[in-house]
């Protein structure tokens, strides 16, 4: 299983944020996360890992920076960190974790928690929250780094969003956590009115029941439940979805939710038809678009105009986590 990586010059910088660099590496599209590579100009030597364009693998058609040979070495470690993100692996690094300071309340009784199985559900989910104190908490089964997203960044922009708390495996959020539950905690004790969890942009699949990232939605659930908050699932709907086993309720939610352990609310868009099996309820979740229409809106490629439920779903189940 190795890790791919090639040399490179840093040909071109297109864009720059403090998290996230989009660049060209020899004419070909690479992005760079400076708060663990250092900052990246042209003409700067490199290492990337292409492995997964090679293999034309989901990571939206860019190489990563994988090392910085002319300013990147022996850059310093976070101040008072000490505890590893990716421990014993080649990118290992040292970090803050949040749970570290203060370990938080012990129950989140009565907190509304929203669980989403793909990222592109977070921007509609948090448009309908508009006016409260929102926490995100990334879990693994998409991309890592919270820095890749664009939504979370127009999410900030249009103060829709307070607070990122990454759980380990995932990296670069405001707080980093080992657990869910250290997240759900740290975000309580940090002001949040309502927890939305997510999984990065992406989704990890292997067309198996229990192989995908969707079951972030079971872990996020049962999480809540046990420490007394109120999940709200968000349920992957498409009517216009070419493959059969996503069209309707996707399977990656019905999977998810053979493995909730306690009570869950299932919100559905009053006007859809609902689900056989599945127990909902039902939301009006009129005037979605105009609350999203700010918002970047895609999910495989199809916009609200062309996969409307999709989002208004997503919009459902942020609209009953704030009643």
């Amino acid at each position: 299983m190795p890790i791919g990586l090639r040399w490179g010059t840093v040909s071109e910088v297109s864009e720059r944020h403090d998290d996230l660099v989009r660049l060209e590496v020899d004419g070909a599209p690479c992005i760079a996360y400076p708060h663990l590579t250092g900052e990246v100009e042209v003409g700067d030597v490199i290492l990337v890992n292409g492995r997964a364009v090679e293999l034309g693998l989901g990571s939206g058609g860019f190489d990563v920076l994988y090392a910085n040979l002319t300013r990147g070495l022996g850059l310093p470690p976070e101040e008072g960190a000490h505890v590893m993100t990716l421990p014993y692996a080649p990118g290992q690094s040292a970090t803050r974790f949040a749970e570290e300071d203060d370990g938080g309340p012990e129950r989140v009784d009565g907190l509304p928690v929203v669980c989403l199985g793909l990222h592109s559900q977070l921007a509609p989910a948090c448009a309908a929250l508009a006016g409260r104190r929102v926490a995100y908490v990334q879990l693994g089964g998409g991309a890592l780094p919270l820095s890749l997203s664009d939504t979370l960044r127009a999410l900030r922009a249009r103060q829709l969003l307070d607070t990122s708390i990454a759980v380990a495996p995932c990296f670069d959020g405001d707080l980093q956590c080992v657990t869910a539950a250290a997240a759900l905690v740290q975000a309580v004790r940090r002001g949040a009115e309502v927890v939305v969890f997510g999984i990065g942009p992406g989704i990890v699949g292997t067309g198996s029941r229990f192989g995908h990232g969707g079951l972030a939605v079971a872990e996020a659930a049962n999480v809540a439940s046990a420490l007394g908050a109120l999940p709200v699932v968000a349920p992957r709907v498409s009517l216009r979805d070419e493959r059969p086993r996503h069209r309707g309720v996707s399977h990656h939610t019905r999977s998810a939710l053979a493995l909730c352990l306690g009570e869950v609310r299932v919100a559905w868009p009053t006007g859809l038809e609902p689900p056989v099996g599945i127990q909902v309820v039902e939301v009006n979740a009129a005037g979605w678009e105009a609350a999203c229409a700010p918002l970047p809106l895609s999910h495989m490629g199809r916009g609200p105009g062309e996969d409307p439920w999709f989002f208004a779903a997503a919009f459902a189940a942020g609209r009953l986590a704030a009643l």
